[in-house]
């Protein structure tokens, strides 16, 4: 099984610019999507650099149950741990695509994402993100700052 959680795996590369309609869907990339129903995505108001509700942090199944694995593995009786549980569980949600692919953003993690009438996604691998493109834009500079030092993980 993949990384989705279906037989076919996918990866999430590139960038696209999408619109988001007024009942706040946008339509997942056609080479992003399972073939397979009831696919379920987490969605997690996600901080970057300085801005707390950046952006949106989509999970598939798997990359999803490993997050959720590693945060519950951790100690009960460690306060930061119980404060990174509850500032994670009131910023995640769950949603599952259409029929036509599209994901519908609760008003919530949207307002404070600020994603409005186009969003970009932004590939990671085994992840997705979903931006406020002027957000997206003002994190450019900073990200190429980062990526010669983090390119020597890998």
């Amino acid at each position: 099984m993949s990384e989705n959680g279906s037989s076919v795996l996918i990866r999430y590369t590139s960038c696209y610019r999408h619109l988001v309609d007024d009942k706040r869907r946008v339509q997942i990339p056609s080479k992003w999507r399972s073939k397979e129903e009831g696919v379920e995505y987490a969605l997690i108001l996600w901080p970057h650099l300085e801005q707390p509700d950046a952006c949106l942090l989509v999970l598939p199944p798997k990359a999803y149950d490993d997050f959720y694995r590693r945060l519950t593995e951790q100690p009960f009786a460690d306060p930061r741990v119980e404060a990174l549980r509850r500032t994670l569980g009131e910023k995640t949600d769950s949603v599952q695509p259409d029929k036509a692919g599209r994901i519908c953003i609760p008003e919530n993690m949207a307002k404070l994402a600020q994603i409005g009438p186009e969003a970009i996604m932004n590939g990671m691998f085994d992840r997705f993100q979903i931006w406020n493109p002027e957000r997206y834009e003002a994190t450019r500079a900073g990200v190429a700052v980062m990526a010669p030092d983090a390119l020597k993980v890998i």
